[in-house]
């Protein structure tokens, strides 16, 4: 187990940046190269809380950010504000801001996305690249709300569900503290799979709500204690979770974003971690497939057994020895 007081005795510094006129809140630790890490929702920089020791003990410069509207970074009002231009664009700020011309990125879930526009569009300063949970997918067709709903089917997926702005926001509500928990360990891999009168993966019966899905823990696994937990739900309590939520609300608008990029590989040394029970690697297995095409610096590819989508907490070890290994061959 990693808590604060193990990181800041550890010589974790945590303090904010003008990432080029947005306010972005870093935690670092060690010297040497830069590794920036980008986080996911609903997450924090607290989740590489087990690869900025691991990092900076091997002599790399180990920083994880709080994305825009998430913690204490600045939280803008727009939901066009959530768009992928501008949130890599808080990392290239980032890398200036801590006086680095070059940085391997790093991102899970939603920062993974992140990760790979940043890479995608200034490679002269992400050198590398790792994606952990959702792999790199160029642009493609159709729209993805049309995509989204096709997944669905009959019910509501998730990502659509979160695009009307409030209905998510109402729901967390509720109970954020249980949101937080029973989410986190309903997309782990340690949750039982549904039962057969239930459908499978994170969607939305008509009338109902995404949390009809979650299942509570009989107690919190080791992956995710009570001071992780209590450590989220007081960084939500404060940034609250519209920002996160709006990054969802942005997907179209990337879709135009990018249409110079349509298709577009990334061509710098990458990596990928994915779980074998987890959602987007599942979901996404023919973007897997296809990494001869769309990445072709590619180091390795890796699905860990067992392993849900929190990976670098529910499998720090093994995430601390790919990371390590990709970076030492760079």
């Amino acid at each position: 187990m990693t808590t604060i007081d193990d990181l800041t005795a550890a010589g974790l510094v945590r303090h904010d940046v003008d990432a080029r006129g947005t306010r972005i809140h870093v935690a670092e630790m060690g010297s040497g190269p830069l590794v920036l890490m980008v986080h996911g929702f609903p997450e924090s920089w607290y989740s590489w809380r087990h690869q900025l020791p691991a990092l900076a003990a091997a002599g790399y410069r180990a920083v994880a950010i709080d994305v825009r509207g998430y913690g204490s970074s600045d939280a803008p009002e727009a939901i066009d504000a959530y768009r992928l231009v501008d949130l890599a664009g808080d990392c290239v700020g980032v890398v200036e801001a801590l006086g680095a011309d070059t940085a391997a990125i790093v991102g899970h879930d939603w920062g993974s996305p992140i990760a790979s526009t940043a890479a995608l569009l200034r490679p002269d300063v992400f050198t590398a690249m790792a994606l952990l949970s959702v792999p790199y997918s160029p642009r493609s067709s159709p729209r993805p709300t049309e995509v989204f709903r096709m997944m669905g089917g009959e019910h509501t997926f998730y990502i659509d569900y979160f695009q009307e702005p409030g209905v998510a926001e109402a729901e967390i509500a509720d109970d954020p503290d249980r949101w937080l928990r029973d989410m986190a360990w309903s997309a782990s891999g340690d949750a039982p799979p549904p039962g057969p009168d239930q459908p499978s993966g994170f969607v939305v019966v008509e009338g109902g709500r995404l949390d009809d899905r979650f299942q509570t823990p009989d107690e919190m696994p080791a992956w995710r204690t009570a001071e992780d937990q209590a450590f989220y739900v007081a960084e939500f309590a404060r940034a609250g979770f519209t920002g996160g939520l709006n990054r969802y609300r942005c997907v179209d608008l990337d879709w135009v974003d990018l249409r110079a990029f349509h298709g577009a590989p990334i061509r710098q040394p990458s990596l990928f971690i994915g779980g074998e029970k987890d959602g987007p690697t599942i979901w996404m297995a023919d973007a897997i497939a296809a990494f001869d095409r769309t990445l072709p610096g590619l180091h390795a590819s890796v699905v860990l057994p067992g392993i849900g989508h929190w990976i670098q907490a529910e499998a720090a070890e093994a995430t601390n020895d790919l990371l390590l290994d990709f970076l030492a061959s760079l």
